[in-house]
């Protein structure tokens, strides 16, 4: 092939390329939105034991982190190559751990500086939630989900 049909294959390849990017993002949104309602309903149920904000906090982001592993795995990335559950889970949380940091980090600054979110945790934790989900999307992509990825090596050519 030569010419402008090898342009036209190229073309068409990295449009899938990018199609199946997109629908990954999609999910991933999706399995985040999960993740932010049982990270929510945890907190709330720790603040209810009376494990206050922040512990509370750490707790309700271990679960929701699980649960977006498991969703992740099964749905997001259920092309990408298996690995032992267990080890994956401990490498998604390892990876995941920068995003941890903006995540977490957004929401102490807004607990702590408005009154408003001080009032309602829940709002911290949509902030936080969102403010991770990039950095977590390309790290879990790249390094804990690894497929193979043959329409973009060929779009590249």
């Amino acid at each position: 092939m030569t010419g402008a049909p090898r342009r036209a294959s190229r073309l068409v390849a990295a449009c899938r390329a990018h199609l199946s990017l997109l629908r990954s993002l999609l999910r991933f949104g999706i399995v985040g939105v999960a993740g932010f309602l049982v990270d929510a309903a945890v907190l709330m149920g720790g603040l209810w034991l009376g494990l206050g904000p922040w512990l509370g906090r750490v707790v309700s982001y271990l679960a929701a982190a699980s649960t977006t592993f498991a969703l992740n795995r099964a749905w997001t990335f259920r092309d990408a190559p298996r690995a032992a559950p267990l080890r994956q889970w401990a490498l998604f949380l390892l990876v995941n751990l920068a995003g941890f940091a903006v995540n977490y980090g957004t929401y102490a600054a807004l607990i702590a500086s408005l009154p408003l979110v001080a009032a309602h945790p829940v709002l911290g934790v949509a902030a936080g939630s969102l403010a991770g989900m990039a950095g977590n999307f390309i790290l879990s992509r790249r390094l804990v989900f690894r497929a193979a990825r043959p329409a973009l090596a060929a779009a590249r050519g």
